[in-house]
């Protein structure tokens, strides 16, 4: 017979100490709560192996995709809003260029990595209290989590505020640093959106509300558009201008995101308003966030890390160019393993605070298959473009060769980054399941298995690393100088 699991609910203590496990089964009902379809299927003794998986493979795939799609679509526009505003800033000159290049991808990079990283740790606990149908504490979790970003983006402002030093400092030359700083400086109040948006986009992922932020990205990207074009061509803001027009667009999301949230119906039970209650627990939510951010950081740190490298080889203008477009390919690429990771850690958590264990893990393995699957067909498509694809981005031959010869190895990052930002934040999840069916261990034992995690990982992608350098090592030397 078919069982379901509806009764063994998993809820949050009513305390909240992180310290404490955090998980306790307890009996709860609501008109909202999970769906047990999948969790009914993989128990249902009546059907055979094969016609469980099948069954259950289908029901998961739709869910996921129905969650996953709509999350890509929210990131490659977002993407896109840095893409455009260098392209703009491509037209103003060379200089103009390798500056906001410099600024974007050396000091925004960093602090993106930060601050999404950090703000990814309310996505599990804003998950797992909506599958135990605890309502009231995904608005809480979203409060900490702005407090938190809020207070870490004052400290990552003085980077803005003295980038031009720093890039000066690490051998880059005075007049891109000058210009790069210009731009960033403009990007300031982006910090705080940012702030804002992570704690806020997790809060409607949660609860499987995606195609409000889809909408609304893609409103904010036509406005950006338009307000570059009169900003930068026609009022003459150059770089700090193209900046603070990024900085408008960000908070355009983010505002349109919080209005809906506040007119919405479907929000009524898991926003109640401010709350002194996020407050308090400052310090433990803190932990946590420091942990999600490590594995994060490390991530987009280190591509930011190859940029730098790139500019001390030979023909560093080249390199430089080369490893840019590579690098815009795989991080168009790498959005799509990102939505794939939004819709697991809504799928995971739900499951996990609903007490579906199978459904979990189940869950857990098709999202993974999914992912790769999807990133192999796009490394297929790369090394089959490989002689033609960077001429969307330059018409300079030498560095369309470069491209072509980094493509194999670019090929390999896009099938290791399909699986890497799932696996980094499913793994240990998955493991504890199968070895703890109450799901019981504390914060402090996540922390240590994050940072396990994220050095694993990133000793795993440091020979791909050498490679990618020593192919443009090699190509740097045949070429004349």
């Amino acid at each position: 017979m078919a069982t379901s699991s509806d009764d063994n609910r998993i809820v949050y203590a009513e305390n909240e100490s992180y310290d404490q496990p955090v998980l306790h089964a307890r009996k709860s009902f609501s008109v909202e709560a999970v769906s047990s379809e999948l969790e009914d299927i993989l128990c249902n003794m009546e059907l055979s192996r094969s016609q469980r998986i099948q069954r259950a493979t289908w029901a998961e795939l739709k869910t996921l995709f129905r969650l996953a799609a709509p999350a890509i679509v929210v990131y490659l526009l977002n993407f896109f809003v840095s893409i455009s505003t260098l392209i703009f800033c491509g037209h103003l000159g060379n200089l103009e260029l390798a500056g906001a290049s410099l600024g974007n991808n050396g000091i925004q990079g960093l602090v993106f990595g930060v601050m999404l990283g950090m703000g990814s740790a309310v996505e599990t606990l804003c998950g797992q209290a909506y599958g135990a149908n605890k309502y009231e504490m995904l608005g809480v979790y979203v409060q900490r989590s702005t407090i938190l970003l809020t207070l870490a983006g004052l400290v990552l402002m003085f980077v803005y505020i003295f980038c031009k030093p720093i890039l000066i400092g690490l051998h880059e030359s005075p007049a891109i640093s000058s210009a790069a700083a210009l731009f960033v400086y403009g990007l300031i109040p982006q910090i705080f959106a940012y702030a804002c948006n992570f704690p806020i986009q997790k809060f409607l992922q949660a609860q499987s509300v995606i195609l409000p932020s889809t909408c609304i990205s893609a409103a904010a990207l036509v406005l950006h558009l338009i307000l570059c074009w009169v900003v930068i061509f026609k009022l003459g803001g150059g770089l700090l201008g193209a900046g603070l027009v990024t900085s408008f667009s960000w908070w355009v999301i983010v505002v349109a995101q919080f209005v809906y949230i506040l007119v919405s119906e479907k929000f009524r039970h898991t926003w109640k308003g401010f709350s002194i209650q996020a407050f308090s627990g400052l310090w433990d939510f803190f932990k946590l966030s420091l942990a999600s951010g490590v594995m994060l950081c490390l991530e987009f740190w280190y591509y930011q890390i190859l940029v730098l490298i790139a500019g001390l080889l030979k023909n560093a203008e080249v390199s430089l160019d080369a490893l840019s477009i590579c690098m815009t390919i795989n991080g168009w690429c790498f959005m799509v393993s990102v939505g794939f990771q939004a819709a697991a850690s809504v799928r995971v958590s739900n499951e996990l605070g609903a007490g579906h264990p199978r459904a979990t893990s189940f869950s857990v393995i098709v999202v993974n298959l999914s992912s790769l699957l999807l990133s192999v067909i796009l490394a297929v498509i790369v090394l089959s473009l490989r002689h033609v694809i960077s001429y969307a981005f330059t018409s300079g031959i030498v560095v369309a060769d470069a491209v072509s010869e980094l493509s194999p190895f670019l090929a390999a990052s896009i099938v290791l980054g399909g699986v890497q930002p799932v696996l980094s934040g499913k793994f240990h999840d998955f493991i504890l399941l199968q070895r703890h069916r109450d799901i019981i261990h504390s914060f402090n034992q996540s922390i240590l298995k994050a940072w396990t995690s994220s050095a694993v990982l990133v000793l795993r992608s440091a020979p791909l690393t050498i490679c990618f350098l020593s192919s443009l090592v090699v190509s740097r030397a045949k070429s004349p100088s």
